[in-house]
């Protein structure tokens, strides 16, 4: 019954072998599925086709049946199967061809068109007849199922496991797996705990991860780097990303996780489906176990440090803080308006050295909104440091020993690391040693290497023990009973510590925001005030009245010649050329800028200067531009400027450096000729026949005692000047 279904159509077309492993690991392992399915050429050979016809699809070895995407060998089968070139289609199993029945329905439908055989390991099939459509269809429903089954029971067991807190998977830097099911311990290298406890002793300092990452590189000091494939820590320079992940993972605070991201799929631009991980909230995360091991740091710890570092990125709108940075502005952060609520914006003026807050809410609502404030923050800032120094002078002893305790902490960190960096380096270059003393001296291809490799591990270990030396010298002196004595005096003048000059704004502001959450502004302009409501960590509330600046300057205008010319312009021209009128006679705005059209109109309507409309009735001629004219006479604009000097012309001005319009008439419009004249001759010949000077003749033609016209054709194309009633001369030139 099988011999039955192979028609002699079959036989004259290809016949394609698939094979298919779904990983690289079942490909390295499981050889013999493999090589099962390279023999179904020898069983299409036993059915009747030839070695010539029989084709073998291995392009997808290691790839996942549960998409097409990324098979090129089953794309190139399924065209190839489309054209009606392949008349059976070996396989050892369904699943080898597909794993969902969107592609395997798809592939029995082009074989039932194409009058295309399937075979596999059980038997022989076509597609178009009911009874092999209906096998072919379970056996694939079958395959489906056998894939989510198997991915149900794999998932299933890994979150039971990670219920308990027992997956193993990988781990950041610094902690390494037990032996026991669930524990982990710390890394046994003293400087990889070394340097993460830096980090998070710097953060509980400074609050900034940036201020970390900004320490580990002043101080030069290296960052451990673990990788899953190599076991060995690697040291490098620190990064921001490497400090971030270490201030950010629930880790080190000694919670198991398990489930933070979640995989999707999605359709790109070009209609493929494919896949990406997203970051979930904490209250979304799968598995969270606090205190399941050892941590750097406690849960709660951990948890202030998220909020912490959550305050430091850029705030949103009407959100309050932000990270804390290096302007002289007190209130960046923490200051809103009193009017909208929104939260004020700094800005600086005189050389970025004096500080102002204003409310963008003017410029929200594509700059349709209301304006609130606009005020200078030197007296503000002055009045809440004087409020926040009176409410903490109290605690000024207190804080002044703990200052005193903690001088040397930060030298003490870093020179710790440069102890335990020494250890590390004198290490390598002693295995380096003994790895080069316990290679043959004769085998010199190998012991060159080891030699050189010694010789920089040793170059290592000097420049170590320099840098520590170096460090151990610049080691803080310890303070001398009477200098603890001053410092504790000290204490007492907090207002003293607050104004030195070697306490930066950044400490001035971290100090505030430690009691103070929020200052309102209201400022009332009329009676030159502003009103401060400052709220206190704990609910406290304190209202200051700031009395501001008042400024009486002469108002800016511009001087009465530019106002006039503009007057006298605005009749003739409009904002634009006015503008470009009044910057070539070398004027300037009131504010030392050039003119531009916006400036002249905004001008204009402030006096009340009517703008420049053209007059109904049109005087004689036509007004044109030098090139227009040029344009319209045959010559160029040099040459009309020429006319204009040597008054063969007239033309218009309103003003020295506005452009010459000429109005040109019918009676300008005769003076242009293409041919001669009789009674005019060229202008060297009216010299000699006159007995006069060229500018005399040029003066003469502008009094009208004289007429000339141009002559634009010819060789001697040029003025002609009629001197009829002359008598010619000895000298005339007959051209």
């Amino acid at each position: 019954m099988t011999d039955n279904k192979i028609k002699p159509t079959h036989l004259q077309r290809a016949a394609f072998v698939y094979v298919r492993q779904s990983t690289p690991a079942q490909l390295e392992r499981n050889r013999e599925s493999t090589d099962r399915q390279y023999k179904l050429v020898e069983r299409a050979m036993a059915l009747g086709w030839h070695r010539q016809q029989i084709t073998v699809i291995d392009e997808d070895l290691g790839l996942s049946g549960s998409t097409t995407l990324h098979r090129s060998g089953f794309a190139r089968m399924t065209a190839e199967l489309a054209l009606g070139k392949i008349g059976i289609v070996l396989s050892l199993e369904v699943s080898r061809m597909a794993r969902n029945n969107a592609d395997w329905y798809r592939l029995l439908d082009l074989c039932a068109m194409t009058d295309t055989l399937i075979a596999d390991g059980d038997g022989l099939y076509h597609p178009a007849l009911f009874n092999d459509r209906l096998l072919l269809g379970l056996k694939g429903t079958m395959s489906e199922a056998e894939l989510h089954v198997l991915r149900t029971r794999l998932e299933g067991g890994i979150r039971n496991k990670a219920a308990r807190g027992e997956l193993r998977r990988g781990l950041p830097v610094g902690l390494v797996w037990g032996e026991k099911d669930g524990e982990i311990l710390f890394h046994p290298d003293e400087s990889v705990r070394g340097a993460l406890r830096a980090v998070f002793e710097r953060f509980s300092e400074t609050g900034s991860v940036r201020q970390v990452w900004l320490w580990f590189r002043s101080q030069k000091l290296s960052f451990p780097l673990q990788s899953n494939t190599l076991p060995e820590i690697r040291w490098v320079t620190p990064t921001y990303t490497a400090i971030h992940h270490v201030l950010t993972s629930p880790v080190y605070a000694g919670a198991y996780v398990y489930g933070k991201t979640r995989q999707e799929r999605f359709m790109d631009d070009a209609g493929q489906i494919k896949k990406r991980l997203r970051r979930l909230p904490r209250s979304q995360w799968s598995v969270l176990i606090p205190q399941h091991h050892k941590g750097f740091i406690d849960w709660e710890t951990y948890q202030s440090n998220q909020a912490r570092i959550a305050t430091n990125t850029r705030p949103r709108a009407h959100q309050a803080e932000g990270a804390v940075r290096e302007g002289a502005a007190l209130l960046q952060g923490i200051a809103n308006c009193g009017n909208c609520g929104r939260r004020l914006k700094v800005y600086y003026q005189g050389n970025n050295s004096t500080p102002g807050y204003h409310c963008p809410g003017s410029t929200i609502v594509n700059g349709r909104g209301s304006y609130c404030l606009r005020v200078g923050g030197c007296r503000i800032d002055e009045a809440v440091a004087n409020a926040f120094i009176s409410a903490v002078t109290p605690a000024g002893i207190e804080a002044a020993l703990a200052a005193e305790a903690s001088i040397e902490v930060e030298h003490d960190t870093a020179l710790a690391q440069w102890r335990l960096e020494l250890e590390r380096v004198r290490y390598q270059a002693e295995r380096a040693e003994r790895r080069y003393r316990v290679v043959e001296p004769e085998n010199r291809l190998v012991a060159r290497g080891l030699e050189t490799e010694w010789n920089e591990r040793l170059r290592d270990l000097a420049a170590a023990e320099a840098e520590l030396a170096r460090r151990q010298q610049q080691r803080p002196r310890t303070l001398t009973d009477q200098e603890r004595e001053k410092i504790r005096a000290l204490a007492t003048d907090i207002k003293g510590v607050w104004s030195a000059p070697t306490t930066t704004d950044r400490d001035r502001k971290e100090l505030l925001r430690t009691l103070l959450e929020e200052v309102k502004i209201v400022v009332k302009r009329e009676e030159f005030t502003a009103r401060l409501t400052l709220r206190w960590r704990g609910g406290a509330i304190t209202e200051l009245d700031v009395s501001l600046r008042q400024y009486h300057t002469p108002p800016i205008r511009n001087d009465e010649e530019t106002i006039n010319l503009v007057r006298r312009l605005a009749v003739h021209y409009s904002d634009a050329i006015i503008a470009g009128i009044l910057n070539r006679q070398g004027r300037k705005t009131p504010h030392g800028e050039r003119f531009i059209a916006n400036t002249v109109g905004n001008l204009r309507r402030y006096w009340k200067i009517p703008v420049f409309h053209k007059p109904s009735t049109a005087p004689e001629g036509e007004l044109l531009t030098v090139h227009k004219a040029a344009e319209i006479l045959g010559v160029v604009p040099s040459t009309v400027h020429r006319w204009l000097i040597d008054g063969f012309i007239s033309g218009e001005q309103i003003t020295p450096g506005a452009p010459w319009q000429i109005r040109l008439t019918d009676e300008i419009r005769t003076r242009f000729i293409e041919k001669e004249i009789d009674g005019y001759v060229p202008m060297i010949d009216a010299t000699r026949i006159l007995g006069v000077t060229r500018q005399t003749i040029l003066q003469r033609v502008k009094r009208g005692e004289l007429h000339a016209v141009h002559l634009t054709r010819g060789k001697r194309k040029g003025l002609r000047i009629q001197v009829k009633d002359q008598q010619p001369t000895l000298f005339d030139a007959h051209s």
